[in-house]
């Protein structure tokens, strides 16, 4: 009986330190003199270019988490590998440790808290709707007969059903297997609307053939926080990627990303997306909180 209990000790305390281990992200960094960074291929916040090219304001911000994480485990070179991820992968991919932090176009919220962790918000998303300009259509209203197009794995899925519940209207639903994909959607007439968070409608639409044949409208379906996502309880990680958003918003960093990528033109087609830093952005940037979006009201 007492080999027993002593064997059972030795395996939970192998067991806890195996834990400890896991979600210690920064001595694993440090060890392989690389990051794993989770990016976006088709998102207002990141982007790729081809070729293993990931750019945009999200990932700028990462790359500089990333040199700031160099710099605080002093090392002379730390090589970033990119992992694109989805809607549908992104949570799995961060939780079994394919990807050690994410910086995409993840909402926090409660649901996603039981599984994963969030450094603090650097984007407050509004979700709205962009249709084609001469659709119509100019609120959720409108949509009675419709078909929408949304994301498979977003919240614009759920903020979609329940704003469908309350304003009592039928419409059909049709899923994109990621943004690009809902957009085409839309553009191809499949769809009449397609919900989003604004960044991503106004990215998509500023890549169109015709920008001028698209709008966004309605009013504001979802207000919602984008941050970094990251293995629960890896406090060293969160704690050391919080320190360097806050050196990025104190110097002005974030402030250049965003002129750079939202308000000048961008690549491939130097096209200008035109989004304006929001004033509920600019509030969480002054004051740094990791709220999930059920603490937002609107």
């Amino acid at each position: 009986m007492k080999k027993h209990f002593i064997a059972a000790a030795l395996f939970a305390l192998a067991s806890g330190s195996a834990l400890a281990q896991a979600t210690d992200t920064l001595q694993k960094i440090k060890d392989s003199g690389s990051v794993t960074l989770g990016v976006r291929e088709s998102s207002g916040l990141g982007y790729t270019l081809g070729n293993g090219k990931y750019v945009g304001f999200h990932t700028e911000m990462a790359e500089n988490i990333v040199d700031d994480l160099r710099k605080d485990l002093g090392l002379e070179k730390l090589e970033i590998k990119y992992q694109p991820v989805t809607s549908q992968n992104r949570i799995p991919l961060v939780t079994n440790g394919s990807v050690d932090f994410e910086c995409g176009s993840t909402t926090n919220n409660k649901a996603r808290q039981k599984d994963v962790d969030f450094a603090n918000t650097t984007y407050v998303e509004e979700v709205r709707m962009a249709t084609k300009a001469d659709s119509g259509i100019s609120s959720i209203a409108d949509l009675d007969g419709k078909t929408v197009a949304v994301t498979t794995g977003t919240t614009s899925v759920q903020t979609l059903r329940r704003n469908k519940r309350a304003e009592g209207i039928n419409f059909k639903e049709v899923m994109g297997k990621d943004h690009a994909d809902s957009f085409l959607l839309l553009e191809t007439g499949r769809a009449d609307v397609f919900v989003m968070d604004g960044s991503i409608l106004a990215a998509n639409i500023s890549k169109a053939r015709n920008p001028a044949d698209f709008k966004i409208v309605g009013e504001t379906l979802s207000v919602e926080p984008i941050a970094c996502m990251l293995r629960k309880d890896d406090d060293k990680l969160k704690a050391a990627i919080n320190k360097s958003i806050q050196r990025q918003i104190e110097d002005g960093t974030l402030n250049t990303l965003w002129d750079k990528w939202f308000l000048q033109p961008t690549p491939p087609a130097g096209t200008v997306i035109g989004l304006e830093l929001s004033e509920a952005t600019k509030d969480a940037w002054a004051n740094p909180n990791d709220k999930p979006m059920e603490d937002y009201k609107f």
